[in-house]
């Protein structure tokens, strides 16, 4: 295999040619791939955010679908269903638009917490059950989902136990306006459409083990634990980070160091993804609270507990 560092920068590059002026947004997106891991993406419509999800598979040459999530969409409608075959005189398995590698969730939030919680087995098992039957989903897989910050009319908020499956939470945000001039141009949409793989399947397989085998030192995990703790004894908090978010951000980390050309952890690659991978995964006090804080947000939050917090040396 072709040096880490190389693939790492082909694919980004790639992913750079259709999202115009977004390299830390494309460099989270990245992570989340070589981390096994499935991102959520906040941010208002027509940012980019289903240009991130194809570019990131075209750039593989890996299977790409989108579901436009409804109000009225059925697990089966994501999951597939089993079909009687009369010739055959069985049910036979039709694989929904999940069995894919990279799926993009559009407004996950406008659709029930029972299609919501479909989802769930795949996202941590990479597998889906249905009667009595399991089938494994492609690899790699990785759930993009998107969701609109500002309208929530008609929709369903993810519960916590969803939202601690995604390993990263992003945002696009607004171009620069040099940026959004070359958008006009019409660059970013041409460029889409002309990607062609730069990376194979096999090469992520294989990043994403290079990944597992970064080396973290007891003093880089001591800090991480300590970070974590920090939000359980949060006053604004009611609800720190899990295990389950402590595993994420090291996951994280580690494919933040490969991303770097490194094969180990330094405690900036904590910092830097302490907000992306923590934030959606606590829970602010109520005003109503004792302890509660004032007009903070959860990103803020650890933002603050990063700053309070000694770096090893």
């Amino acid at each position: 295999m072709i040096r880490p560092l190389e693939l790492i920068h082909r694919l980004e590059q790639s992913v750079g040619r259709a999202l115009v002026g977004k390299p830390d947004v494309i460099r989270l997106a990245v992570i989340g791939l070589l981390a096994r891991g499935h991102v959520l993406i906040e941010d208002v419509p027509g940012v980019g955010k289903t240009t991130l999800a194809a570019a990131l598979a075209r750039s593989i040459g890996a299977g790409f679908q989108r579901i436009q999530f409804t109000s009225d969409m059925l697990p089966s409608d994501v999951l597939g269903v089993a079909v009687y075959q009369p010739d055959r005189g069985e049910f036979v398995f039709k694989p929904g638009p999940l069995f894919t590698n990279f799926v993009l969730a559009d407004e996950i939030n406008r659709t029930t917490p029972k299609t919501q919680s479909s989802l769930l087995e795949a996202m941590n098992e990479g597998q889906v059950s249905l009667d009595h039957s399991t089938y494994p989903l492609p690899r790699p897989f990785m759930v993009l989902a998107t969701q609109n910050p500002r309208e929530y009319e008609g929709t369903h908020p993810l519960p916590e136990s969803q939202l601690d499956r995604f390993l990263l939470r992003i945002r696009i945000g607004y171009p620069a306006a040099s940026d959004e001039k070359t958008i006009l141009r019409g660059a970013g949409e041409h460029a889409l459409h002309a990607i062609s793989p730069v990376v194979s399947v096999g090469d992520v397989l294989e990043l994403q083990d290079v990944v597992e085998r970064v080396r973290t030192e007891d003093s880089i995990l001591e800090y991480l634990m300590a970070l974590v703790a920090a939000t359980r004894a949060s006053a604004p908090l009611a609800l720190g980070a899990s295990p389950r978010g402590s595993l994420a951000l090291l996951r994280a980390a580690q494919a933040r160091a490969l991303a770097d050309g490194r094969d180990y952890v330094v405690p900036d690659d904590i910092k830097t993804l302490a907000v992306p991978a923590l934030a959606h995964r606590v829970l602010l006090r109520t005003r109503t609270d004792p302890g509660a804080g004032s007009g903070m947000d959860a990103e803020s939050v650890i933002r603050a507990l990063v700053q309070d917090l000694a770096v090893p040396r």
